[in-house]
């Protein structure tokens, strides 16, 4: 995170979505349960997950993106490790000569995008931002691309 950039609750305060109060009930709670502060809002049901994206693309200038009907190229997403996929929920959505975009739900898993950047190795990690419905869509139609070429190889 660069210096001076704001927390993520200071700008869902700002925003009017939360109040100071309610910020400081879910910060003692992180607290407690070392759970990500936007999941505690989020089942407290204090803010929806868009707000939450659209908070967190803000914290971190990453565009947020929807993979609803979105192209895959199949290709791309072979070249990964099913774990970063499925595990860490890093999705390849693009490439160009320098970099490879991946889809993820969480700017703030670490271990994720730091898997992320060893399996990009060679080419800058962009990051997007996605909805887990939509993250969740994208694994499931991975599964069934993978099911499809494990079924051809063995007919």
């Amino acid at each position: 995170m660069q210096r001076g950039q704001k927390k993520l609750g200071e700008i869902l305060v700002e925003k009017g979505l939360i109040s100071l109060k309610q910020l400081e009930e879910a910060l003692a709670q992180q607290a407690r349960t070392k759970e990500f502060l936007g999941e505690i809002l989020i089942k407290k049901r204090l803010i929806k997950e868009k707000e939450l994206q659209e908070a967190l693309s803000a914290q971190f200038d990453i565009p947020v993106v929807s993979l609803k009907d979105k192209y895959i190229d199949w290709n791309l997403v072979k070249e990964f490790y099913s774990s970063l996929i499925m595990d860490y929920k890093c999705f390849p959505v693009g490439r160009d000569d320098w970099s490879v975009t991946m889809a993820i739900t969480n700017p703030l898993d670490i271990w994720a995008i730091k898997r992320a950047e060893e399996e990009t190795a060679g080419f800058k990690l962009k990051l997007v931002l996605v909805s887990t419905a939509d993250m969740n869509e994208a694994i499931a139609r991975y599964q069934q691309h993978v099911r499809g070429d494990i079924q051809k190889r063995f007919k």
